[in-house]
């Protein structure tokens, strides 16, 4: 999702979370201030709605629940809808956030890079459950994985790879993810791709 900015002026986590609560349009808060969630495109939600496809599957069976966009992650005072994430254990006594992810993914637009790499990594790699932050690009082919098992030095994959979710035990091909995805990449694949 795209961030714009929605306050000039601080705002308690309790007002935040309460006005949350009754709000048709989404908020992420950090360092007291609140931002707006503007609406996604169909190459973000085709990303999206492939991961969190493929992970639900791979879930199946197992105490692991995989959640979109539209459940919060609390990481210190600021609080953030990741695109998808995974919750082994959830600590948490809330019904709309969790502050135990063990695997975060953000799918990144021109408005949200410079977040999602910065104040989201910061805060994501904070908290303790975390294992692996995956960021995946929208506008050309490139998902960077950080995992803390090798001190969160990213790894890039590119389209002919598969992706390893090292904490689900779970490989995805690159070219799954971007399915239906509409980028200069993924043409020149799919024409590569195509017989004669």
């Amino acid at each position: 999702m795209s961030a714009i900015f929605k306050t000039n002026h601080f705002v308690s986590v309790e007002d935040y979370l309460a006005q949350e609560l009754i709000t048709e349009t989404k908020h992420e808060y950090i360092d007291g201030a609140i931002y707006a969630m503007a609406g996604a495109s169909k190459n973000h939600e085709s990303i999206c709605g492939n991961v969190l496809a493929e992970i639900r599957q791979h879930l199946k069976n197992t105490p692991c629940r995989p959640f979109g966009s539209d459940v919060k992650v609390k990481a210190g005072n600021q609080f953030f809808y990741p695109d998808l994430m995974v919750v082994c254990e959830d600590k948490t006594d809330n019904a709309y956030y969790t502050e135990s992810p063990l695997l975060l993914v953000e799918v990144l637009s021109k408005s949200t890079r410079r977040t999602d790499k910065t104040t989201k990594r910061t805060a994501y790699q904070a908290l303790p459950s975390v294992m692996e932050y995956v960021l995946i690009e929208q506008d050309f082919v490139d998902v960077e994985v950080c995992r803390r098992s090798s001190g969160w030095i990213p790894q890039h994959y590119f389209l002919g790879d598969d992706v390893w979710f090292e904490s689900l035990d779970f490989k995805l091909a690159v070219a799954e993810i971007y399915r239906w995805v509409e980028n200069e990449d993924m043409m020149m694949f799919l024409q590569a791709s195509e017989p004669g």
